[in-house]
């Protein structure tokens, strides 16, 4: 039996071993792996939300991560890379929501949500295209809404930043002061778990340190 070798610990400043493909538009997921030390590139995957569903929320955001991660793992400008796919929805009275359609759903969405707490949901696929190996799961953050006057609430939509973020809001944006705290991971609700996108590379084999530039 042939022994393996050991794995050599990736450095700082060296050339990432692997690439790394983020398949998301979303700025502060981007932001999220390149301040974790990472330098993925983006392919959009285009995938048509509103045709996807699942029985729960949490079962939503996973299928969604997984359909963007799959549209850009085929595609062949992405071969040879660790592909990781990420969608997250709000989960509200059981419901999953989304980015809002309208200005109108965006000020019915904050005034049904302001005083309460909701679940964000951010599912993460990782998929190695060199073997076609793939991994999924869900993290869940629990946030606990403020509750801001209609004024401010019309102001906020006035802004157009809820109408592009899922529930209606993000931590790192014009909708924070009205966020009361979170219970979990912070940047599992701007997008992306940082920990949890560690475990399923770990799962492929994949030491998050190999990423790093």
């Amino acid at each position: 039996m042939t022994s393996q070798p050991p794995h050599v610990p990736h450095s700082a400043g060296a050339a990432p071993t692997r690439r790394l493909v983020l398949a998301s538009a979303s700025p502060a997921r981007l932001g999220l792996l390149r301040q974790a030390g990472m330098a993925p590139e983006v392919i959009v995957s285009g995938v048509d939300e509103d045709a996807l569903s699942a029985p729960t929320p949490g079962e939503l955001a996973r299928v969604l991560a997984e359909a963007k991660a799959t549209a850009v793992a085929d595609r062949a400008e992405a071969a040879g890379a660790l592909v990781v796919g990420c969608d997250s929805v709000l989960e509200l009275d059981g419901q999953a929501l989304g980015k809002p359609a309208d200005a109108e759903e965006a000020t019915a969405r904050w005034k049904s949500m302001r005083g309460r707490s909701g679940v964000l949901l951010s599912g993460h696929c990782v998929i190695d295209t060199r073997g076609g190996a793939r991994t999924s799961a869900t993290a869940a953050t629990t946030v606990h809404f403020g509750e801001p006057t209609d004024a401010e609430i019309g102001a906020y939509v006035a802004s157009g930043e809820p109408l592009h973020v899922a529930g209606a809001f993000t931590l790192d944006g014009r909708s924070a002061p009205f966020v009361e705290g979170i219970e979990g991971n912070h940047g599992n609700v701007l997008g992306l778990s940082l920990p949890l996108l560690r475990e399923l590379l770990a799962e492929l084999g994949v030491p998050v340190t190999d990423l790093w530039v």
